[in-house]
C-alpha cells in the first residue's frame, strides 16, 4: 500500500468521523469564554478534521497525491477527472483552517487536539505544497511593462513535477491568488520561511498583470486580467489579491525593506523604481480595492462578475515603444456576469484588512454596507427548509459561498451585527451533518440531501473541504470574537 495512503488510514484510527477534540482534562481554559461556546469550538473543530481525513482518503491517491474531482460515497467511485489547481488548493485551505483553530485553542488552554493532530497535519500541508508542483510549469510572458520567464501554477496537472502547461490560458491569475492567501497563512501558522517567499514570488506575477497603462489623465488604467490569455478583467482576479497585499504589508512594517517594480511614464516610457515593501503593498492593495470598487460595484450594492464589451475585440493586443513589444490597453465597456458569493466576500475581507491597517473609515463603512447588502442578495430566508438560510449550491457555489462566510468572520470585530450572517452557516453545516452525513461525506446541498439515485450523488472534492475550512473557521470564531 502506497505510504501516502497508510498516512491518511493511520490517522482515521485515532478519529471516527464526528469524534470531539475533548480539551476538558486538559488544564484551565480561557475563563472569559463561556463553556458552550468552547464546547462548540471543539465539536466545529472535530467536525472538520473528520471531514479533511475522510476526504483525503476519497479525493487523493497515492504518493504523488493526486486528487479526483468528484466521489460518490454510495457507490465508493471517484471520477477520472483530475481536480484543477483551484480545487486542489481548497484541500490546502481547509489544512490550514485547521491549524490556525488548533493554535487558538491551545493559547485559550486546550492543548488536547493541538497535541494529537498539529504535527500530523502540519506534515499534511506540506506534502500537499510539494505535490502541487504537478501544476507548476514554465512560461515567457509579454505584459504591459517587460518580457519575463515564469514559473507558475497552470490550471490542468502535469505528468511530472514543473512540467505542467501554463502559457496563455493554460494559467490564470486567480489561481495564483489562492495559492498566495494560502502560502501567506501557512507561512503565518508555521514561520516557514519556504512559503513566503513562494507566496511573494506569485504575488509578484499576479501584479505584473496590473494594467499600468495610462488613460488620458496620465492615470493607470488599472485592473487584473482574469489571466495573461485574457482581456476581460474580472472580480475574481481581483478582489482575492486586496487582504493577502494587505498581509504583507503588516509582515514588512518597520521593516528596512525594499522592492523594485516597473512603472510606465506620461511619455510611454517603461520605468523601473523602489519603495519600502510595506509601503509598496499596502498602496497596491488600495489600487486594486478601488479598481474593484469604482469598475464592479452594482447598483444593488454587490459585485458583478466582470468587466468585458472589449473594444475592439477581446484579443491580446500588444504595441511597439521604442522597438520593444509591450501589451496594450484594451477597453472595456461593460460589467457583465451575475454576482456571484465569493466576489463580494473577498471585498468584505478586503475592506476590513484595509481598515484593521489604516483606520481609514472608509473601509469600514464599505464593509458594513456590503455584508448587509450581499447577505441579502445571497441569503434567501426559508426557500429550502423553515428556518434556515438558503445559498445558491449549483456550479462551485459551495466553495464561493464560503468565501463569504470567510468574509463575515473577518467583519466580526467591526461589525458585530454580522454574527446573524455567520450563524446560518453554522446552522447549515450542522444540519447537513447531522441529518446527511454518509460514510463521511456531506451532500452538495445541505438542506435538501441526497439524491434519491444514488448513481447521481457524486459531490465535488473542493466542496468538501470548503465545509471543512468552514467548520475550522467557526471553531476559532467561537474562541476569538470576544
Amino acid at each position: 500500500m502506497k505510504k501516502q495512503v497508510v498516512f491518511i488510514l493511520f490517522s482515521l484510527l485515532s478519529l471516527t468521523v464526528g469524534g470531539e477534540v475533548s480539551g476538558r482534562n486538559a488544564g484551565k481554559k480561557n475563563a472569559g469564554i463561556p463553556d458552550s461556546r468552547q464546547m462548540l469550538s471543539e465539536r466545529n473543530l472535530s467536525r472538520a478534521i473528520g471531514l479533511v481525513d475522510k476526504a483525503m482518503s476519497c479525493y487523493f491517491t497515492g504518493d504523488e497525491m493526486v486528487m479526483s474531482r468528484y466521489y460518490n460515497p454510495y457507490t465508493k467511485s471517484r471520477s477520472e477527472e483530475k481536480g484543477s489547481v483551484w480545487m486542489y488548493t481548497s484541500s490546502i485551505e481547509a489544512v490550514n483552517a485547521i491549524l490556525h483553530a488548533l493554535k487558538v485553542q491551545k493559547d485559550n488552554g486546550n492543548n488536547t487536539g493541538y497535541d494529537k493532530y498539529y504535527s500530523r497535519y502540519e506534515n499534511l500541508l506540506g506534502l500537499l505544497y510539494d505535490n502541487a508542483d504537478y501544476y507548476l510549469g514554465t512560461f515567457t510572458l509579454t505584459s504591459y511593462t517587460q518580457t519575463k520567464e515564469w514559473s507558475v501554477y497552470g490550471v490542468n496537472r502535469g505528468r511530472e513535477k514543473g512540467t505542467a502547461p501554463v502559457a496563455g490560458i493554460e494559467n490564470v491569475y486567480d489561481d495564483q491568488q489562492w495559492l498566495v492567501r494560502e502560502l501567506l497563512e501557512s507561512y503565518r501558522i508555521t514561520g516557514n520561511e519556504a512559503y513566503l517567499q513562494k507566496a511573494e514570488y506569485l504575488t509578484d506575477y499576479v501584479l505584473d498583470g496590473w494594467d499600468r497603462t495610462l488613460d488620458q489623465n496620465g492615470k493607470e488604467h488599472g485592473g487584473i486580467t482574469w489571466g495573461p490569455g485574457y482581456t476581460t478583467k474580472h472580480s475574481c482576479s481581483n478582489g482575492p489579491m486586496i487582504s493577502p497585499l494587505v498581509w504583507l504589508s503588516e509582515l514588512y512594517k518597520g521593516k528596512n525593506e525594499e522592492i523594485s517594480y516597473n512603472y510606465i511614464d506620461t511619455d510611454g516610457s517603461r520605468k523601473t523604481a523602489a519603495m519600502q515593501k510595506s509601503d509598496y503593498y499596502l498602496n497596491f492593495a488600495k489600487d486594486v480595492y478601488d479598481y474593484q470598487q469604482r469598475s464592479l460595484m452594482r447598483p444593488d450594492g454587490v459585485y458583478a462578475d466582470m468587466m468585458g464589451g472589449c473594444v475592439p475585440d477581446c484579443a491580446v493586443a500588444y504595441e511597439l515603444i521604442d522597438g520593444v513589444k509591450y501589451r496594450k490597453h484594451t477597453a472595456l465597456r461593460d460589467q457583465a456576469g451575475p454576482p456571484i458569493s465569493y466576489n463580494s466576500g473577498t471585498m468584505i475581507s478586503g475592506a476590513a484588512d484595509l481598515y484593521r491597517a489604516t483606520r481609514n473609515k472608509r473601509y469600514k463603512k464599505d464593509m458594513r454596507n456590503l455584508s448587509d447588502a450581499s447577505f441579502r442578495y445571497f441569503a434567501k430566508p426559508g426557500a429550502t427548509r423553515p428556518g434556515y438560510y438558503t445559498y445558491k449550491t449549483g456550479g462551485f457555489d459551495n466553495w464561493f459561498n464560503g468565501v463569504l462566510m470567510r468574509g463575515y468572520v473577518d467583519a466580526y470585530t467591526d461589525y458585530n451585527k454580522v454574527s446573524a450572517n455567520i450563524e446560518s452557516f453554522q446552522k447549515n453545516l450542522d444540519y447537513g451533518y447531522d441529518n446527511y452525513l454518509f460514510d463521511g461525506i456531506l451532500p452538495t446541498d445541505l438542506l435538501a440531501g441526497w439524491n434519491g439515485d444514488h448513481n447521481n450523488n457524486a459531490v465535488e472534492g473542493m466542496f468538501i473541504f470548503a465545509f471543512a475550512a468552514e467548520y475550522a473557521l467557526l471553531a476559532r470564531y467561537e474562541l476569538e470574537r470576544d
